[in-house]
C-alpha cells in the first residue's frame, strides 16, 4: 500500500513538476545558491569552533612555558570569507529564488487558464465563479512550493548530511557512518514521515478553505437577500461550521509540525552527542588534535539550519497534492474537447469555403451532465449561406445552447453539425474564432478602458474605428462627453455601465470583427423602442452578405431583428413549427 500511495503522488505532480522543469536552469542556480548557504553555514561554526580551540590550546601552552605557534590569519580569514559568503549567499538566494517563484507563478497561471479557457460550456457550469477564482489563485499559490518548499530544501539537505558525513569520516570514520545513519534517517522521517501523518489534515484543510471562501463570497453578495428573508443567521451557522473544521485541521497540522521540529532537533543534538562522545574517545587516544575534536561536533550543530524548513513543508504536502488532483482534473476535462477539435486525420485542420457560412445540425443531441432533461432532442436545423435564421423560445428553451454548440463552447452528446460544408470540430480554433461571432445574453466587460473594452473584437483597431462603431450603437455622444474619453475605465463587469450602455458597447465590439458567421442573443435587449429600431435599421447594413442567427423570445412583442428570412420556435429543446413539434 505504501508504495500505491507513493506512486500515485508521484504521477499527480509529475505533470505541474514537467512545467517547472521548463525553468530548469533557475531552479538548479537557486538550489546550489541554497547549498552554498548551508555549506557557507556549516564552515563558518565548525572553523570558528576549531579557531577558538587552537587559540585557547595555544594560549595555555604559551602560559604553561611551552613553545607554541599559531597562525591566525588564514583561519581568521577563512571565518571572514564563510561570514561574508553565508549573508551574500542567503540575500542573493532570496532573491533570486524569490523571482524564480514569480515566474513559476506567471507560467502555473498562464498554464491554467489556457487550461480553463479550453474547457466547455458544461464543465465550467459546475461549478461557481468563486471555485474557478480558487484554482487560479490557492491552488497555484499552493503548487509554487512545490520547488521553494519541498524540493529544493529537501534536496540540499540530503545533500549536506552526505557531505557532513563524508567530512566527518576523513577524520573519524566511525564519527561519519554514525551522522550519516542518524541524520539520514530523520532526514527520512521529517520528509516522508511528516508527510504521511499530515496528509489527511492537509488534504482537509484545502477543501474546508475553498468551502469557507466560496460560502463567504455568497455571503457577502447576498447579504440583503439573505437578512430580507431571515436567513442570516442560518448562513453564519454554517461558516461556523467550515470554520470549525478547518480549525481542527489546523491543530492537528500544527502539532505534526511540532513533533516534526522537536524531532529534527533532537536528531541534530543526538548526532552532535554522539560525535562528540567519539571524537572526545580518540582524542583520548591520540587518533584527534583538540581543535578538531570541537570542530566535529560544531559541524553537526550548523545542519539545524537545513533541517528545519522540512517538517512544516511536507506537513503540508497533502494541500499540494490535493491542489494538483484538481488542477488535474481540469486537464483530463479538457481532453475530450481537445480530442474532439483535432477530429479524425482525414478531416482535421479543414477550413470551410470563404463567404458567409452555411450551418447544419443533423440529430443533434445536447444533455447535461446531472439534468434531468436534455437540453436539445434531435435537433434538425439548416440555414444557407447569406440568410437570416430567428430561433425563437422561451427561457430554457435550448437557444443558447444551440449558439455555445455553433462556438465549440459545447460538445453535442450526439449528432452532427456543420459550417460550410466542414464538421465543427475539424475547424481549426483561430479559424472559428475569427469567423464566427457571438454576442451573448451576458457582456462580459473587464475592468479596463473603454477602448481596451472594444479593442477584444479588434486589437489593431486605431480610435477613428472605435469612434464609428460607437457612433453605430448611438454611443459616441456619451463617450466623447466622458472625462477621460475612450480611455475612460467601465469598472468591474462594466458596472460603471447601464445595462443597455453594456449590451451597445458589446454590439460596438462586435462591429469590429468580419465574420461570416454572427449569433445574436437578444440583440436589442434592455433598449427602448426608438433606440433599438434605430439600431435595427444600422445593423441591417453591416450584416447584408452574412449569414445571421437570431436568438429571441418572440417576435412581433418589440422591435424585430431586420430582413429575417427563416423563422423557427424551439420548445424544450425540441424545434416546432407554428407551436406543433416537427415530429408530431
Amino acid at each position: 500500500m505504501p508504495d500505491v500511495r507513493e506512486a500515485s503522488l508521484i504521477t499527480t505532480l509529475r505533470p505541474w513538476w514537467r512545467l517547472l522543469d521548463r525553468r530548469r536552469g533557475r531552479l538548479l542556480v537557486g538550489a546550489c545558491l541554497m547549498l552554498l548557504t548551508v555549506a557557507a553555514g556549516i564552515g563558518l561554526l565548525a572553523l570558528s569552533g576549531w579557531f577558538i580551540t587552537a587559540t585557547a590550546l595555544t594560549g595555555l601552552a604559551l602560559a604553561a612555558g611551552l613553545s607554541a605557534f599559531l597562525d591566525v590569519y588564514v583561519p581568521g580569514g577563512g571565518i571572514r570569507f564563510f561570514a561574508v559568503t553565508r549573508t551574500v549567499s542567503r540575500y542573493v538566494e532570496r532573491l533570486y529564488n524569490h523571482d524564480t517563484v514569480l515566474r513559476l507563478l506567471a507560467d502555473l497561471r498562464g498554464h491554467l487558464f489556457g487550461v480553463m479557457a479550453g474547457l466547455d460550456g458544461r464543465t465550467l457550469s459546475r461549478r461557481r465563479a468563486s471555485d474557478w477564482l480558487d484554482r487560479l489563485t490557492a491552488d497555484i499559490d499552493t503548487l509554487d512550493g512545490l520547488y521553494l518548499r519541498l524540493v529544493a530544501p529537501a534536496g540540499v539537505a540530503l545533500l549536506a548530511i552526505l557531505a557532513l558525513s563524508g567530512l566527518l569520516a576523513l577524520w573519524l570514520p566511525r564519527a561519519g557512518l554514525v551522522a550519516l545513519a542518524l541524520l539520514l534517517s530523520a532526514w527520512l522521517w521529517l520528509t516522508l514521515g511528516q508527510a504521511r501523518r499530515g496528509m489527511a489534515a492537509s488534504r482537509g484543510q484545502v477543501e474546508a478553505l475553498e468551502a469557507l471562501r466560496g460560502r463567504m463570497l455568497e455571503h457577502l453578495r447576498g447579504l440583503a437577500e439573505l437578512e430580507a428573508y431571515g436567513s442570516l443567521a442560518t448562513h453564519r451557522a454554517r461558516l461556523e461550521a467550515i470554520e470549525r473544521r478547518l480549525q481542527v485541521d489546523q491543530w492537528r497540522l500544527a502539532r505534526v509540525a511540532a513533533l516534526g521540529s522537536a524531532l529534527a532537533g533532537f536528531a541534530v543534538g543526538a548526532t552532535w552527542l554522539a560525535v562528540l562522545v567519539l571524537a572526545a574517545l580518540a582524542w583520548q587516544a591520540g587518533a584527534l588534535s583538540g581543535p578538531v575534536m570541537v570542530l566535529m561536533p560544531l559541524a553537526v550543530m550548523a545542519l539545524n539550519e537545513a533541517l528545519a524548513a522540512l517538517p512544516m513543508a511536507f506537513t503540508r504536502l497533502g494541500a499540494t497534492r490535493a491542489a494538483a488532483e484538481r488542477l488535474n482534473a481540469l486537464e483530463a476535462a479538457r481532453r475530450p474537447s481537445a480530442a474532439a477539435v483535432s477530429c479524425e486525420t482525414s478531416a482535421a485542420g479543414q477550413a470551410p469555403h470563404p463567404g458567409p457560412l452555411d450551418v447544419t445540425l443533423d440529430a443533434v443531441d445536447l444533455h447535461y451532465p446531472g439534468a434531468l432533461q436534455p437540453a436539445l432532442t434531435a435537433l434538425d436545423l439548416s440555414l444557407p449561406a447569406g440568410q437570416r435564421l430567428a430561433l425563437c423560445g422561451a427561457s430554457g428553451a435550448g437557444k443558447s445552447s444551440v449558439a455555445q454548440l455553433l462556438t465549440r463552447q459545447l460538445a453535442p452528446s450526439a449528432g452532427r453539425i456543420t459550417l460550410g460544408g466542414v464538421p465543427v470540430e475539424a475547424i481549426d480554433e483561430a479559424t472559428l474564432r475569427q469567423r464566427v461571432a457571438c454576442l451573448t445574453q451576458q457582456v462580459e466587460l473587464f475592468d479596463d478602458s473603454l477602448a481596451a473594452n472594444l479593442r477584444l473584437g479588434d486589437s489593431e483597431a486605431d480610435e477613428a474605428r472605435l469612434w464609428r462603431v460607437l457612433s453605430m450603437v448611438e454611443l459616441a455622444g456619451w463617450a466623447d462627453a466622458l472625462p477621460e474619453g475612450l480611455e475612460t475605465r467601465v469598472g468591474e463587469g462594466g458596472r460603471r455601465l447601464s445595462g443597455g450602455q453594456a449590451r451597445r458597447v458589446g454590439l460596438a465590439r462586435l462591429l469590429l470583427r468580419e465574420p461570416d458567421l454572427v449569433i445574436l442573443d437578444e440583440p436589442f435587449a434592455g433598449l427602448d423602442a426608438p433606440t433599438a429600431a434605430r439600431l435595427a435599421a444600422r445593423l441591417d447594413g453591416w450584416l447584408a452578405g452574412r449569414s445571421v442567427i437570431y436568438l429571441v423570445h418572440q417576435l412581433g412583442e418589440a422591435v424585430d431583428p431586420p430582413g429575417i428570412d427563416q423563422r423557427l420556435t424551439l420548445r424544450e429543446g425540441a424545434l416546432c413549427t407554428d407551436g406543433q413539434d416537427v415530429s408530431g
